[in-house]
């Protein structure tokens, strides 16, 4: 079982190959907030519904001083695939190793109609500008969850 990430911890570094080519890292919002969502896979309904809300709000976090980053488990091609589709603003992060996903703690034992399986869990980390976690959202409800965020990011937490 991962170890679950808290408010005040330090967020994980990582560095994973991205939609569009080329790697996302933590380092590259160094200074900056960064509203990180983990979500199962790409182009399914709830996954669809949440990044198109994040994405609509792009511009807003980024008045508010925050960037958006999806991450999964997906392939890059998949990851292309869904962001072109839906004409997403943020960077999406693939990680096939699931080594940044088991650091986050959202690699897990998920159930489904009794069957018992492994996958990304639907988390959402707001990381500072020090590189601390500010603010976690475990098992999100994908209705009004963008604005929610938003509202936290431009109250400071």
């Amino acid at each position: 079982m991962n170890a679950k990430l808290a408010v005040g911890e330090r967020a994980p570094d990582f560095s994973l190959p991205r939609d569009g080519g080329g790697t996302v890292s933590l380092k590259d919002f160094r200074g900056r907030k960064l509203v990180l969502f983990f979500y199962p896979k790409a182009s399914t309904p709830g996954c669809t519904t949440e990044s198109r809300a994040f994405s609509s709000l792009a511009a807003d976090f980024e008045q508010s001083g925050a960037a958006l980053l999806g991450a999964s488990a997906d392939p890059v091609k998949a990851q292309d695939k869904f962001k072109k589709k839906h004409d997403l603003a943020m960077p999406l992060a693939s990680d096939e190793s699931l080594e940044m996903l088991k650091a986050y703690g959202v690699w897990a034992q998920k159930s489904m109609f009794g069957h018992k399986y492994m996958g990304v869990e639907r988390v959402t980390f707001l990381i500072g500008t020090s590189g601390l976690i500010e603010r976690v959202w475990p098992k999100v409800q994908v209705a009004g969850h963008a604005e929610e965020v938003l509202t936290a990011v431009r109250a400071g937490t």
